[in-house]
């Protein structure tokens, strides 16, 4: 039976970006390539996600308020707002996390949509059982989005070229890809190797 699958795009926001608070290097790079992948999907009929960080002005999340991280992604402010050349498709479903001001939320399936429902629920609701995601980035968001995409039981599948890393502490991002790939991802080199 073929697999029914969904793009999961992760955190392509200004904030993460270059110039941003909390700025990935290259990291506007996987806007463009992102925004290829999503039109690929959305014209195979498969569904679109995009998680956002969407955090309150005041959380334990932040450096000012005991966490290790900048103050980024504020609900409602530039730094929040997904990259210009991030181009989601019409349906696409974004799902906000990170809300809570207690609470850290780097994983995609922590977040929920504008009704409350989650990201292994709304996969679920269209019968999804394989997920390819990208985005920012690889040693936080996406790594945690990856790995809890395992633990809820999806096939998932990692875009290599549309992703990019913090690397806060040197190595970190060959960490994460090897702690991926020993719990299961599969990866995809290129967007030329994409059959839908």
């Amino acid at each position: 039976m073929e697999k029914k699958a969904a793009l999961v795009i992760v955190d392509v926001q200004n904030d993460f970006c270059p110039g941003g608070a909390l700025a990935v290097a290259d990291g506007d790079q996987v806007a463009a390539l992102l925004s290829d992948y999503a039109a690929s999907f959305a014209a195979a009929g498969v569904p679109v996600f995009a998680t956002r960080d969407w955090h309150p002005a005041r959380t334990s999340h932040f450096k000012v308020y005991g966490g290790i991280w900048p103050v980024h992604c504020v609900q409602n402010t530039f730094g929040a707002e997904f990259h210009a050349a991030l181009r989601l498709p019409p349906g696409a479903v974004v799902v906000s996390k990170g809300s809570a001001a207690d609470v850290d939320s780097y994983s995609g399936f922590d977040g929920v949509d504008g009704g409350g429902a989650g990201l292994a629920q709304l996969l679920r609701a269209q019968a999804v059982d394989e997920i390819f995601i990208g985005g920012l980035a690889t040693d936080y968001c996406v790594k945690q989005t990856v790995l809890d995409g395992l633990k809820h039981g999806f096939s998932v599948v990692l875009l290599r070229d549309a992703i990019r890393g913090v690397d806060l502490a040197p190595g970190d991002s060959a960490r994460a890809l090897d702690e991926m790939r020993r719990a299961g991802v599969r990866t995809l080199a290129a967007i030329g190797e994409l059959r839908l």
